[in-house]
């Protein structure tokens, strides 16, 4: 049974910030707005963090996510002048992609279900503390260099590939 109380009631504000804007994101056409949602998506994040007892989390997701790659894509997307309404871009792929989202999606879920709730459908034998992981525990996995190294180097290079690709798209053909 759900207990209602103040806790409660903070997840569900911030469960409703973060897939309400999520959802703006998606769905708007003016991309400049779009950036604006995704900050919101990203505070509301941020807020769940908290509520997960992970204040090193939360203040990380402000300064780097909020304050970094928010403004980032803001100011990017501001530079390339010819994007930023893009109601005439929907073609004929639109439905594959949904019904590939949907399955994304389904496997994602299964993907977050079944290590929780293991396959007899009950909370797994591990207690939040065994499973939840220090700032300590943390900063060390991703300094040690064996776990989440390759992770962050993909990621580095494919902001580095939007970067290169808003670079381009936004330069004049005109020399």
């Amino acid at each position: 049974m759900i207990e209602l109380n103040i806790a409660t009631l903070i997840f569900a504000l911030f469960s409703v910030i973060t897939l309400g804007s999520a959802i703006g994101v998606v769905w708007n056409h003016n991309l400049i707005r779009s950036s604006y949602w995704l900050i919101f998506c990203l505070f509301g994040v941020a807020g769940l963090f908290v509520l997960l007892s992970a204040p090193f989390l939360a203040a990380v997701q402000v300064l780097v996510y909020i304050g970094a790659v928010g403004i980032l894509i803001t100011f990017s997307v501001m530079l390339t002048r010819g994007m930023t309404h893009i109601v005439d871009v929907f073609n004929r792929q639109s439905t594959i992609t949904a019904i590939v989202c949907a399955i994304l999606f389904f496997v994602l879920m299964i993907g977050v279900i079944l290590p929780v709730w293991g396959p007899s459908g009950s909370l797994a034998d591990e207690t939040v503390s065994e499973v939840v992981a220090t700032t300590a525990d943390l900063g060390v996995s991703m300094v040690d260099g064996n776990q989440y190294v390759l992770v962050f180097e993909l990621i580095s290079l494919l902001l580095t590939a939007a970067m290169i690709g808003a670079v381009v798209i936004a330069r004049d053909n005109e020399k």
